[in-house]
This record gives structure tokens, sequence and C-alpha cells, in this order.
């Protein structure tokens, strides 16, 4: 059915109910000659004449009732579904899915988060932790979470938290039996920790960079894991070097259980952002997320 004929419908719902082509016309904001035109139109259309008019009144006919009784019920909950949806435009709710790493979840997402979610239950979010670099458009996410440099140029990215550094570290009895590296190269004879990235299947290669010199090591080991948990958990069972977040090893280096190496070589870089498409059209409980985990320095 054409967009014009379900018009036709609602100009007939109108007139019915009002019994006035006058006040159905003021209803609908149209002329009084246009919707008598539409009328006939649609009865011409259907082959069955639907109101009978006189001077004083307008009323349906058998045909014109009936289509007033089936109809209206349906237009009616149309009218009121419309209604609830530009209310939740008003109201946060729904789901917001976000693809995160671990340590952006576990430090900047959940401690934020938690109070938006118990002050708001008609929110809902998914955090799926995901080191590969997610089509989040593909994959039907509302956002991501990387570090700045990883942002696509064509997404909006909202800072969510300060710039970062990275860190190397090993255990002190891994270094009893180990001489500390004092240049990334000196890792290619060290046992390390990997963490496989699933966009690819590849291990992730250890970014290094002093006085402007870029170095990505590609270090081996015998343990390799693909959550941060796991490769600290290595790290402090003596399995060999890793390399994570400062944020997520310092208490551990504080309380002598992990020791750093490489310091000078791991300068800061911008930190983690919130990210989604230009064209996403804002929800009210996806602006709320985005104000919730906004970085306000």
């Amino acid at each position: 059915m054409q967009r014009g004929h379900l018009d036709d419908l609602v100009a007939f719902l109108a007139v019915a109910r009002e019994q006035s082509f006058t006040k159905a016309a003021a209803k609908l904001g149209i002329s009084q000659s246009a919707l008598s035109h539409t009328m006939r139109e649609l009865e011409a259309r259907l082959g069955v004449r639907l109101l009978t008019r006189t001077t004083r009144r307008v009323a349906p006919t058998a045909a014109g009732d009936r289509l007033l009784h089936s109809l209206g019920p349906r237009f009616e909950e149309i009218e009121a579904e419309l209604a609830a949806v530009s209310e939740l435009r008003e109201k946060p709710a729904g789901t917001i899915r976000i693809t995160s790493t671990e340590y952006a979840a576990d430090e900047l997402l959940l401690p934020r988060l938690a109070k938006l979610l118990r002050d708001h239950p008609d929110i809902k979010v998914e955090i799926a932790v995901d080191y590969g670099l997610t089509d989040i458009v593909a994959q039907r996410y509302d956002a991501g979470v990387r570090s700045g440099e990883q942002v696509a140029k064509d997404m909006i990215a909202v800072r969510i938290g300060p710039d970062m550094r990275m860190a190397v570290v090993g255990a002190p009895s891994y270094f009893k039996k180990h001489p500390e590296p004092k240049r990334p190269q000196d890792l290619i004879g060290h046992n390390c920790i990997n963490l496989r990235l699933p966009t690819h299947g590849g291990l992730y290669a250890w970014e290094f960079e002093k006085g402007g010199r870029e170095l990505n090591v590609r270090v081996d080991g015998q343990f390799i894991c693909n959550t941060s948990a796991q490769m600290l958990s290595g790290a402090l069972a003596g399995l060999g070097l890793t390399y994570l977040p400062e944020g997520r090893v310092q208490p551990h280096i504080a309380k002598g259980r992990l020791k750093r190496v490489l310091a000078d070589w791991c300068p800061p870089f911008s930190g983690y952002h919130l990210w989604y498409p230009s064209r996403r059209q804002s929800s009210a409980a996806f602006a709320l997320v985005v104000e919730t985990l906004r970085y306000r320095g």
C-alpha cells in the first residue's frame, strides 16, 4: 500500500469519528475542500461508499462503520507505539554494547558505569573484551574503547582516561636467573610472556620509543595467553617478562612482587578513548554513557 493511501485512511477515521468535515479538517490541519476531495477519491478507489453526507452531519455507511471499527484500534496501537518510542528518546533506556580491552574495562568502564547503572535501571551495558581492532559497525557495537592512536579517522573519539605508559616487568625470582635487559633488543634472549591477538591470530609486538627512535620487538617465550590478567599472573609466577599498562603492574612493583625494566624506553602516549561512528544517532542512554565516561582531567 502506498503512503498516500495510509494518509487517506487516517483522514477517513477523522471524519468518521468527528462526523463533521469541518471538525475533521481542523484536526488534520487541511482545508475542508481538500478533505472532501480525499474522501471522494478513497471511495472511488475502494468502489464502495463510506460516508453518508447530509446538510447537518456526516455518518459512516455500513461499509464505513466496518472500516472504522477494524482500522481504528490498529491505528491507535500504532500511535501508542510511536508515542512510547518518542518517550524513550527522552528517558534513558536501552542496551549499549561496547568492545574494550580488559584493562580499560576493569579500570575505566566498570568503576564509572556502576553508579549510572544503579541510577538508571532501564539502561543495560554489554562489554565485550577484545584486543583486536574490531569493526564496531559490522559487529553491531555502539562504541569501542582503544588508545588514541588506534582510533580511525572517520570516528568520533572521546577521551575517557589520562595519558598512559606501558611497563616491562618480571618477578624477582626471574631476575635471579636472568640479567636485566638494558635495551629492547636484549629481549630477544629473554623468556617473554606473549599476548595472542584475535584479529589475525598473531602475537602482539612490544612497542618502544626513545629519543624519537621507535622499535617494535617481536619477543618469544614459553607462555602465550589472550588476556592481560593471564599475562600478569604468569609474570608473578616467574614465568618471564611481560608488557602491560603501568597502572596494572604498579601495585605489584610497589610491594616488590615485580621489578620494572626498560622504563626509559616506555614514554607516555595518548590514553584510552571511546570511539563511535560520526553518523551514529545518539540516544539518551548512549549520550549519558558518553558523558559518564568522559575524562575531565
